[in-house]
């Protein structure tokens, strides 16, 4: 994959909270996507057929009835496979802490944007607090701005990029960012043990207890005065492993593409959407789906949303494992794989781009 270097932004760096509190009427030139990219509100489907909504998972009793973890994993295999992407409800995350870490960086958005600033990021790490993805200069942007955190492994958490206002915070994120860490390995449990695999393949695949990597994205949409023309984050697969994603339960605006038709994701109070990283589509050799998705802008409110990724070790070479791959399932993946550090690189480099990372990969495009 062609990478140019991680340097700083192409542009000075306008945050979007700035334009949205503006009372600007029509959004600046460099946020109007192409005609083919913004949002058709004719083909948003989802609110009234049920057969386009994404699978609910009950995780309740997963590890203590064989009964029911037979149900779970069925359920994932078909999730992954035709959705890529899930609801889970009774996850054992408590609530208490989602609701301070919902409450803390709604706090922390709402400072003034001279506090904000001092954690300003750069393309290198996307650490701290920015407003763009990609390097590449004139690009279309995204109605959004963010705070991107490195939790895990450990020696990679900086917490000079950790807010000290509200003084909160960082209790809330730790303690949230603990309970999410432990529903993962639950979910890399389930997804291993659904493709056949040993129960704690994935695990080992990643890194292991002291390489699982894992990074968190708070994403803020501001009210946009044209949320026609814009998007709050275009269209993308998830470069990692796997996303829970904590969505805001009054404000509609996560979608997920299935076949031709964007299917809006409808809240489900205490659950977390769960969605398959591109790092997943290539260990199952292509039997689970990393899918596309996009966020909406809204013109109403604003809202608020919390993406916690799972990740490999970042120097680890993915591929499927032999077990996957023969006669009725060839590679569809080459040996021995790219680490995750340079496919990150490589998304970090081009921003959202559909699909295009995770196909440049395949064996039928080389």
């Amino acid at each position: 994959m062609e990478t140019t270097d991680l340097h700083g932004w192409p542009e000075p760096v306008v945050p979007v909270q700035i334009l949205s509190n503006s009372s600007m009427q029509t959004v600046p030139q460099q946020y109007m996507k192409p005609p083919s990219e913004r949002p058709d509100m004719g083909i948003i489907s989802g609110i009234n057929d049920p057969n386009l909504r994404i699978p609910v998972i009950d995780l309740d009793g997963f590890d203590d009835i064989p009964e029911h973890r037979q149900v779970v994993l069925a359920a994932v295999g078909d999730a992954c496979r035709n959705w890529g992407f899930f609801h889970v409800v009774n996850h054992g995350v408590d609530i208490d802490a989602v609701k301070r870490m919902r409450g803390a960086w709604r706090e922390f958005f709402d400072l003034p944007m001279e506090e904000k600033k001092v954690y300003a990021n750069s393309p290198a790490t996307y650490e701290g607090y920015g407003s763009r993805l990609g390097v590449e200069k004139g690009a279309i942007l995204d109605w959004n701005d963010y705070y991107f955190l490195n939790l895990l492994p450990s020696d990679a958490k900086n917490l000079e990029k950790w807010p000290k206002l509200p003084c909160n915070l960082r209790e809330a994120t730790e303690k949230y960012s603990c309970e999410l860490v432990n529903l993962c390995e639950v979910l890399l449990k389930a997804i291993s043990s659904s493709l056949g695999l040993a129960d704690d393949y994935l695990h080992r695949a990643f890194g292991g207890s002291d390489g699982i990597s894992a990074c968190m994205r708070v994403n803020y949409y501001p009210k946009c005065p044209q949320p026609d023309v814009t998007l709050g984050l275009s269209s993308h697969s998830d470069p990692g492993g796997i996303t829970l994603l904590l969505v805001d339960d009054d404000v509609k605006g996560t979608q997920v593409r299935k076949g031709n038709t964007w299917v809006t994701v409808q809240p489900i109070t205490g659950s977390f959407v769960v969605n398959v990283g591109d790092q997943i589509q290539i260990l199952s050799n292509g039997a689970y789906k990393s899918v596309e998705h996009r966020a909406l802008a809204n013109s109403g409110a604003d809202r608020l949303t919390i993406a916690f990724f799972c990740n490999p070790r970042g120097d680890l070479p993915m591929a499927p494992p032999p077990q996957l791959v023969g006669p009725e399932s060839p590679a569809v993946y080459g040996q021995p794989g790219i680490s995750f550090n340079e496919y990150r690189k490589y998304v970090r480099t081009k921003g959202a781009s559909g699909r295009a990372q995770v196909q440049a990969l395949s064996l039928a495009n080389n």
